[in-house]
């Protein structure tokens, strides 16, 4: 194979007065072109470019033409080409320990939805609104303490107040000896009990004995069931006085403390009301004036509202507590009489006509179903 790069050299013929022969000329420059495009590379194989002396073929391997420039950032690679259609972006959330984006994170610059926004102005507002609430009543009680401020009392229902809480005190007491005592008779019924059966013991051992270690066993076996049944009223006496006293009673103290409550809001917001009707009357004052009268109304009805709860319930506390202390102090003056009398029929008469069942030794409770 000739190399391309030889110098190519041809004859020019001439004729014989010294002029080139133009003929021969163009013949030549034919042939020698065609021998040059043998000798030279096929260019319609582009598998190949054979570069000039002394360099390496290098291969290059043919792309199709797809529209968008190699060095662009969005052109997509051969693995993303799909004859069938455009393939979509791959999930960066799969095979990833990092959960999706939340709601907040799609919405626009992160603010939250619109739910979440009035839910958070709904408590923020409920907080506002007990803290100025708070704020008012402190300052009314310290300015009430200190002498500065104004009260509103009703002598009438602030006197059965007083009364009532001092009942409880009394009733307390009551119940707390009343406990002491059931207590106490208690160890005597288990002391007698004891004392009984080691009589009974020595009346079989002491046969020199036996008839006054009998007698004397008999007693305390029957002071034992007189004791039993005197303990069984006292145990009613006072578990009706529990339930008077910590039950019905505290009930209606709960609603006195409601309305205590309700009274300091009520001075609380009628004096803050009063403090702005004293001041200017211009355009801002009056505005807040309409809201402090409104706020002032609804705890006026409050208080109202609560006032007359506890004078309803005072009433009829007073009607409950005359008829239940009326029978158990009945009950409980019958019975020691009866037990101190050793009267052991009239104690078990006293015991039915309250309806009071004593519970035998080792008998369980009876279900729910037999009650």
């Amino acid at each position: 194979m000739t190399d391309a790069t030889a110098p190519l050299t041809s004859e020019i013929p001439i004729t014989s007065n010294g002029t080139p022969n133009d003929a021969a000329e163009d013949d030549t420059f034919e042939r020698d072109l065609k021998k040059m495009l043998q000798d030279g590379p096929n260019l319609n194989n582009s598998s190949a470019v054979q570069g000039g002396s002394g360099t390496t073929p290098t291969t290059v391997a043919p792309t199709p033409f797809s529209g968008v420039r190699l060095n662009s950032p969005t052109a997509p690679s051969q693995q993303q080409r799909s004859p069938t259609g455009p393939v979509p972006p791959p999930n960066p959330y799969v095979g990833t320990a990092r959960p999706p984006p939340t709601a907040i994170e799609h919405h626009p610059e992160g603010v939250p939805p619109p739910q979440h926004m009035a839910n958070a102005v709904s408590k923020i507002e409920s907080i506002k609104n007990w803290s100025l609430k708070q704020i008012k009543c402190t300052r009314q009680i310290l300015s009430e303490r200190f002498g500065r401020g104004s009260r509103t009392v009703d002598l009438q229902l602030e006197a059965q107040i007083e009364v009532l809480r001092d009942t409880q005190r009394k009733y307390q007491q009551v119940l707390r000896l009343a406990r002491g005592m059931a207590s106490h008779f208690y160890n005597v019924v288990q002391t007698q009990r004891a004392l009984g059966d080691t009589f009974s013991d020595l009346a079989q051992k002491s046969p020199e004995l036996q008839e006054e270690f009998t007698y004397n066993a008999e007693t305390q076996k029957a002071l034992c069931k007189n004791g039993e049944t005197l303990l069984g009223a006292i145990n009613f006496f006072t578990s009706n006085v529990n339930t008077l006293v910590n039950k019905t009673m505290e009930d209606t103290l709960l609603t006195i403390r409601q309305y205590e409550q309700a009274r300091v809001e009520y001075d609380a917001y009628r004096t803050d009301l009063e403090q702005l009707q004293l001041g200017p009357k211009d355009a801002t004052v009056q505005a807040r004036m309409k809201d402090a009268d409104n706020a002032f109304q609804t705890h006026k009805d409050k208080f109202d509202r609560l006032r007359g709860d506890v004078a309803v319930k005072l009433k009829f506390l007073e009607e409950n507590k005359v008829k239940v202390m009326h029978k158990q102090l009945l009950l409980f003056h019958n019975a020691i009489s009866a037990y101190f009398a050793g009267n052991q029929t009239a104690l078990e008469a006293t015991l039915k006509q309250f309806n009071i069942k004593l519970k035998s030794p080792g008998e369980e409770n009876p279900s729910w179903l037999e009650e």
